[in-house]
């Protein structure tokens, strides 16, 4: 199959026409190969279709099971590799046999996730011969372009932090950076974590979020949709990007679901965020490009309570 993958998509039509056998015969050649476990993504059903790469960027889809069957590995890169999101995509890509390559000031500071990796590992550094660090600075143009090579499949843009650490235009500038080295290369997918609230899914916020967007994250939210118009309207607008806004963001293992939202935003363990920007990036038929899907795992109501320690300041 192209690029390495077979993507199953099992849509649930409320009169489908798809018989019970034929779905059992399409499970079983599914397994005859190794699989690799994605987040069931569970959304709105839209007329019992899948909603593709030719919609405008939104938050509403039609609701999908699927199942990604690996035939092999290839290459991804990662920026924002040591934060506890990034940490948890490298983690889960070399999980499944992935090469992964990272950008990091502090290449000390890679440590393996929580969620994924379990109280046991967490904090541990990462033993994988298929990991390279590379020290660097993703707003520096350089350093970017060791990162992205020929052979790298996607690229997922995981990059955070505070406005008086890293600078109030380190997401915008950075993620300039990526697609000019991106387009260089030939590369075409990107994953990149904005946050709910940002863009047109301020709507989408709880009070208290929308509080800080406006006051203490005013900062941080002016670089997240500078970021985004890079890619809605901007130098990355023809890349097979996808823009993931998670809600109130934690350390938890990963649940496996993820609900593509339209109203209020709830919680997510960042394994989650992690799984469903892989996909974003290594499916061929993801179902998602050209969008900005607001996922959740939680209701809206529960955001405040899980949002965890540091919440969406740092991705």
């Amino acid at each position: 199959p192209d690029n390495g993958f077979r993507y199953l998509s099992l849509v649930r039509y409320s009169n489908s026409s798809i018989s019970q056998g034929t779905i059992i015969k399409m499970i079983q050649q599914a397994t005859m190969c190794m699989s690799v476990s994605t987040p069931m993504v569970r959304t709105r059903q839209t007329q019992g279709r899948v909603l593709g790469a030719s919609r405008k960027a939104t938050c509403s889809s039609s609701r999908v099971r699927s199942l990604r069957v690996m035939a092999s590995a290839g290459k991804i890169a990662v920026f924002g590799g040591t934060g506890a999101t990034g940490s948890e995509t490298v983690y889960q890509a070399l999980e499944q046999g992935y090469e992964v390559v990272t950008l990091a000031r502090t290449p000390s500071n890679m440590g393996i996730p929580p969620g994924s990796g379990g109280e046991d590992k967490a904090g541990k550094p990462f033993d994988n011969p298929n990991l390279t660090v590379i020290q660097g600075d993703v707003t520096n143009a350089a350093d970017v372009a060791k990162v992205i090579t020929e052979d790298v499949t996607g690229v997922v843009i995981s990059l955070g932090g505070k406005s008086k650490d890293v600078g109030e235009t380190m997401l915008t500038d950075g993620s300039t950076n990526v697609i000019a080295a991106m387009k260089e290369k030939g590369v075409k997918r990107v994953a990149v974590v904005t946050s709910i609230g940002a863009g047109d899914s301020a709507g989408q916020a709880p009070l208290v979020f929308k509080l800080l967007m406006m006051t203490v994250m005013k900062k941080v939210f002016n670089d997240k949709n500078n970021q985004e118009k890079l890619f809605l309207e901007g130098p990355g607008s023809d890349l097979e990007y996808c823009i993931v806004r998670p809600g109130g963001l934690t350390l938890d293992a990963p649940t496996g679901v993820v609900n593509v939202i339209e109203g209020e935003a709830g919680s997510i363990a960042r394994a989650d965020v992690a799984a469903f920007c892989l996909g974003a990036i290594l499916d061929k038929d993801f179902p998602y490009l050209k969008q900005a899907p607001c996922i959740s795992s939680v209701g809206g109501t529960s955001w405040v309570k899980d949002r965890g320690d540091k919440g969406m300041m740092e991705a």
